[in-house]
């Protein structure tokens, strides 16, 4: 600014503000871009400037992973809101004990009653996309990269799952202890500081997937599947880097003989259900380069029979009746006697033996059902692919925090409500018309906790899962030497 027009406004007293005028703009300017930042957070709305429309090859299985979470928000909602005695009947099969509800009817009920089927889907995803880079290097022979390629992804594994997990609960717990928020799950500390170590505690032990006793983590019980998911990330490194000299038939025998041990000696379906992806992510980029050994060659010609066939037997079984682990009472479901004699002896909850079928038959079969895999690329399957995991975390505490009150505020009402919530209780009491699972007085409380769900899984991938695989990537990168891939040992 030139200096006659300075001095001419000291003249005028108004010297002080000329000469902040610039720090005024600059505070400013600082005000707005925290404004824009905190707004770019807390939006409800997805970001979608700089991203392609292309879809990947795999996209397919991220709309699925997105929509089994949705079928995981469902069952468990379902589950929450309904008195014993109707969950009993979701979870048991059409006309069990003389009940016929539309919600129970063969492929219907996984709309209603998938999460398990959604949760066993998941962990064949997580073998196919962990295995993905592995196989390639496998198949083209870069054992040098394969070697680093599995020790970076082994490095960063614990980190993204445990990083969003750790958070989340550590939020929820603050929450609930400060605003004493009442939570059927959670028993109030006596302290904020009490209650931070008790947290501590069951995280710690939850966090290590070596311990010899089952663990819950009561701050989010919905979460025992992330040491599943580790552990079943530990099988498919381990098998990879197992495997990796192997010739490709004696590969692919090895896999489906792991699959057999784990399903048919051993207890260990969740394993079976990563190998299995493991598997059909080998075959596919097999596949794609006309490498198959001669027996798929024969089976080309049926391909869409089988394809289909797989399609339909994988919403039959995905729909099991899951209210008991005991095959004893499966038998006792129309539709499944004969089915149970099938059980392997060796695993103890009945609904995994033939949730792994179902699971591996329809990753397998969607890429090749078009108008399957098509429904699995719209906006909405692939909005819920990328917001998944934190969908995954978020939707327990909601239920548990806002979903009990609205429950109990339109009339479901149980023992916990009235002794804990009795001010909710019947505020808004709306009517039980329309067929089970699909009340109005169901379906009208998620005019709030869907969006509410949707807009907190938002900022939980903003904050937190998208951070959890940016971070452990930079630590790998500053941990590690840039020096030549090391070789695998001869």
């Amino acid at each position: 600014m030139p200096s006659d027009v300075i001095e001419l406004e000291s003249r005028q007293g108004k010297h002080q503000y000329a000469s902040s005028g610039p720090l005024s703009a600059v505070i400013s300017m600082l005000a707005s871009l925290r404004v824009n930042k905190i707004w770019r957070l807390l939006s409800p709305w997805p970001r979608t400037h700089g991203q392609s429309d292309k879809l990947r090859p795999t996209a397919y299985l991220d709309g699925l992973r997105g929509f089994a979470a949705f079928l995981v928000y469902i069952h468990h909602h379902q589950l929450w809101a309904h008195v014993p005695d109707q969950r009993l009947f979701f979870e048991s099969s059409f006309c069990y004990d003389g009940y016929c509800y539309f919600a129970a009817l063969p492929f219907v009920r996984i709309l209603f009653h998938g999460g398990h089927f959604a949760v066993a889907t998941f962990f064949v995803i997580s073998g196919y996309v962990l295995s993905m880079k592995p196989m390639s290097l496998i198949q083209s022979g870069d054992q040098a990269k394969l070697a680093d390629n599995l020790g970076s992804a082994l490095f960063r594994r614990w980190l993204r799952l445990y990083i969003p997990l750790i958070t989340t609960t550590f939020i929820y717990m603050v929450f609930t202890y400060v605003f004493n928020i009442w939570v059927l799950p959670l028993k109030r500390a006596s302290s904020l500081g009490a209650e931070i170590w008790g947290w501590y505690c069951e995280v710690k032990n939850f966090t290590f997937i070596f311990h010899t006793r089952a663990e819950i983590l009561s701050y989010n019980f919905h979460l025992w599947s992330i040491p599943v998911e580790m552990k079943g990330s530990i099988v498919v490194y381990t098998a990879a880097l197992a495997f990796a000299r192997c010739t490709r038939n004696a590969r692919l025998w090895l896999q489906i003989g792991l699959m057999g041990y784990f399903m048919f000696i051993v207890d260990g379906w969740y394993c079976a259900l990563f190998v299995a992806g493991m598997f059909i992510s080998d075959v596919e980029q097999l596949a794609s380069k006309n490498e198959l050994p001669a027996f798929f060659e024969r089976l080309r010609p049926y391909k869409m029979i089988i394809m289909y066939h797989c399609f339909f037997i994988a919403m039959w079984l995905g729909g099991i009746p899951a209210h008991s682990a005991d095959v004893k009472e499966l038998r006792k479901n129309p539709g499944w006697y004969y089915l149970s004699f099938l059980k392997s002896q060796s695993i103890y909850d009945v609904k995994w033996f033939f949730l792994f079928f179902a699971a591996v038959m329809l990753v397998a079969a969607i890429p090749h059902i078009g108008w399957v895999k098509r429904f699995f690329e719209t906006r909405f399957c692939q909005h819920m692919g990328r917001i998944s995991f934190a969908f995954y975390l978020v939707h327990g505490p909601v239920i548990w925090t806002v979903g009990d009150r609205l429950y109990a505020a339109v009339g479901w009402w149980e023992e916990h409500r009235v002794k804990n919530l009795p001010q909710w209780v019947n505020i808004w009491e709306l009517p039980k018309t329309g067929p089970m699972g699909m009340e109005l007085s169901f379906l009208a409380p998620h005019i709030i906790l869907l969006p509410l769900t949707l807009w907190l899984a938002e900022i939980v991938t903003r904050m937190f899962d998208e951070p959890s695989v940016r971070f452990p990537q930079w630590l790998y990168k500053s941990t590690t030497t840039a020096t030549k891939p090391t070789k695998l040992p001869e």
